[in-house]
């Protein structure tokens, strides 16, 4: 949670760096560009992002009772995002955009620390458990718009989003190292804020969103040690992208 926060500061010290130095130039730069680019009635882009994520788990009454396992923790690493911006004009204010991505990264670990009097054969007090991860995003978000000021523009979105995780192991089975496994598709609810800069040829937006996940990833096997102590994992995720729009 810590790495989490810390990743989010980022973020927020980078947009607001960004909007510290194009205010200067906005105030100075009295050409309009681009104009005519908001009664387009659909255009496209690229995105180029960051995802930090966590989990949120439920533990099971098999932890609450069982003393094997003394503490379970788990823990996400960040991903690097490439991806695809579709928008269609509804009116004046409101779009709607897709955001097809691939996720390369963001694998998933779990740290336990197991209790001295019941370690089997292989095993020491603290154990890592890591899942890796390559995922394939679909962001769906209605999309409101601010009045342009010059060549600036505020906006919020909010939506769905659609995960599946192609690196996602089978379930987990008492001859597999891992014992323990994540379900392949996720789904969860998002909403965020970013900014459009309009330039000569090209709309630059940086964006960060927030996303919290619905779906209980946990492919649970109730005879298995590592897995069983956790009832419900749910993700929540952090993106910073850099959208560029024709």
């Amino acid at each position: 949670m810590y790495h989490l926060l810390r990743n989010q500061i980022k973020i927020v010290a980078f947009v607001a760096a960004l909007l510290a130095l194009a205010s200067p130039a906005m105030a100075q730069d009295k050409e309009i560009y681009r104009q005519e680019h908001d009664n387009l009635r659909y255009y496209f882009g690229i995105t180029l992002g960051y995802n930090a994520t966590s989990l949120r788990p439920t533990f099971s009454t098999k932890f609450l009772l069982d003393d094997s396992i003394k503490v379970a923790r788990p823990s996400a690493s960040g991903g690097i995002a490439l991806g695809f911006l579709g928008t269609l004009r509804l009116n004046n204010h409101f779009q709607l955009r897709i955001n097809p991505q691939l996720v390369i990264g963001g694998a998933k670990s779990f740290d336990y620390t197991l209790n001295k009097d019941s370690l089997a054969a292989g095993e020491s007090e603290y154990m890592t458990k890591t899942l890796p991860a390559t995922l394939i995003s679909l962001p769906i978000h209605i999309k409101f718009n601010s009045d342009r000021i010059d060549n600036f523009r505020f906006y919020v979105l909010s939506g769905i989003r659609l995960e599946r995780n192609l690196a996602s192991p089978p379930p987990a089975t008492n001859g597999d190292e891992k014992v323990l496994s994540l379900k392949q598709n996720d789904f969860g609810l998002e909403t965020g804020v970013g900014f459009n800069f309009f330039l000569p040829y090209v709309t630059i937006s940086p964006e960060i969103k927030f996303t919290y996940g619905l779906s209980n990833l946990n492919d649970r096997n109730p005879d298995l040690k590592y897995s069983a102590v956790f009832d419900k994992i749910q993700s929540r995720m952090i993106s910073f992208s850099l959208h560029f729009e024709d």
